[in-house]
């Protein structure tokens, strides 16, 4: 898909790989529609910062992405705002660390609100998009999942089935929006710098990257790079990709 002219909306678009991917779009030439959850001043600095930077258009939307009604009056704000909507990047989410054997601390609240934003509301918001891009004709969407939902590891029992939930719905939706819309999934590794790693234990930030082939952690730019080449593809849809220094094979 030609990039340059092109309309992303990308969820949590204000946090640490979501300001990563922004960037590598906006570079492209794409408009943006910066998404956050609750902090306004961050995501209008970085619609400010983009508009500047690249001369593009962009702007910041709030959205709880787990009501359904905020989701549909966001993707109606977008498309009146750039008048289309070519791609969607599933960036947000939400975790919190909590060891495998502990389930008495895995309460049934948390695991609620964790699938709540780490798959169901990419869910919502695929659905949301989906009517837009077949009616353009073409469309993108690229969902963000973790190396925790290819294997039994991550913050919590709760994040690596959520995410794991989030591989197979990106192959699900390939299905249901071909061949006018394309649905990849980017899996990092431990990312330094953004607010899920914040929300790790020390040992795992550690251990993931130590264990790794590169004895680092994956990078955020590499992440975003890959999310780009996703958008701009004419022939891979359903695939999900790991960026994570070399720890998972899959």
């Amino acid at each position: 898909m030609e990039l340059r002219g092109a309309v992303a909306l990308v969820t949590g678009g204000n946090g640490g790989l979501g300001q990563r991917i922004c960037h590598a779009l906006a570079r492209e030439g794409v408009h943006i529609a910066v998404m956050y959850a609750q902090s306004r001043e961050q995501g209008e600095q970085v619609a400010r910062e983009l508009a500047s930077s690249y001369q593009i258009n962009a702007a910041a939307f709030q959205c709880d992405i787990t009501d359904g009604a905020a989701v549909d009056k966001l993707i109606a704000d977008v498309t009146a705002k750039f008048g289309r909507l070519d791609i969607l990047i599933n960036d947000a989410a939400y975790n919190k660390s909590v060891p495998f054997q502990d389930l008495d601390n895995l309460t049934m609240e948390m695991w609620d609100k964790i699938m709540a934003v780490n798959l169901t509301g990419p869910m919502r918001m695929t659905k949301a998009v989906a009517p837009v891009m077949k009616a353009q004709g073409q469309g993108r969407i690229v969902n963000i999942s973790s190396v925790a939902g290819l294997t039994p590891t991550g913050s919590s029992i709760a994040y690596a089935v959520a995410k794991a939930g989030l591989v197979h719905l990106t192959r699900c939706m390939a299905v249901a929006l071909a061949p006018e819309t394309l649905v990849n999934c980017v899996a990092p590794g431990l990312l330094e710098g953004t607010r899920a790693t914040a929300n790790l234990r020390s040992e795992q930030i550690t251990n993931s990257a130590a264990s790794s082939l590169l004895k680092k952690a994956a990078d955020k730019d590499d992440c975003a790079d890959m999310v780009v080449t996703m958008c701009r593809t004419e022939t891979m849809t359903g695939q999900t990709t790991v960026i994570d220094a070399g720890r998972v094979f899959h």
